[in-house]
């Protein structure tokens, strides 16, 4: 199963770069993860009829709040996935988001709009890093996770500025 995975959007609807990159990078995901900082609830609507999970963060106003929880574990074949946002410094942010999950073994969160994909402890951390916010010097990226019978994986994909 392909699962494409985006976070912190910080966007009020979706925009023409957003829909780009769902058909470029998303179009033959068989689910979405949002790991929160929408904004507007309106950017869901980018993602067509694909299912989306999402959470929220901590930009997402109260009616994000009132919709959507701040975290959630999924189960996709074998595999429990943790889905959350994150918050403060970006420094220890894996030791926070860590702790509000059990027995998973995936956790993908955001926050921190820098990617990461790697195994600690046993557990795949998977941050697609920020997909549209350019407010920072870094690059803007995305990311898909490949769930197999036997292993679940991680892919971060830099998205192209032309």
């Amino acid at each position: 199963m392909k699962i494409g995975v985006i976070s912190d959007t910080h966007l009020r609807e979706p925009d023409e770069r957003l829909l780009a990159i769902v058909r470029k990078h998303f179009h033959d995901a068989e689910l979405i993860l949002h790991a929160g900082d929408l904004v507007d609830l309106r950017v869901l609507d980018a993602f067509g009829d694909k299912d989306v999970i999402a959470v929220c963060g901590n930009m997402d106003s109260s009616r994000i709040e009132d919709e959507i929880p701040a975290k959630r574990v999924l189960q996709v074949g074998r595999f429990r996935i943790g889905l959350i946002h994150g918050w403060g410094s970006p420094l220890d942010l894996e030791d926070r988001i860590r702790s509000e999950f059990d027995d998973v073994d995936c956790i993908v969160y955001g926050h921190s709009h820098y990617p990461a994909n790697h195994i600690r402890e046993g557990i795949l951390f998977f941050n697609p890093g920020t997909a549209c916010d350019r407010r920072h010097s870094i690059s803007n990226t995305v990311g898909v996770l490949d769930v197999g019978e036997d292993a679940i994986t991680g892919r971060i994909i830099a998205i192209d500025e032309g």
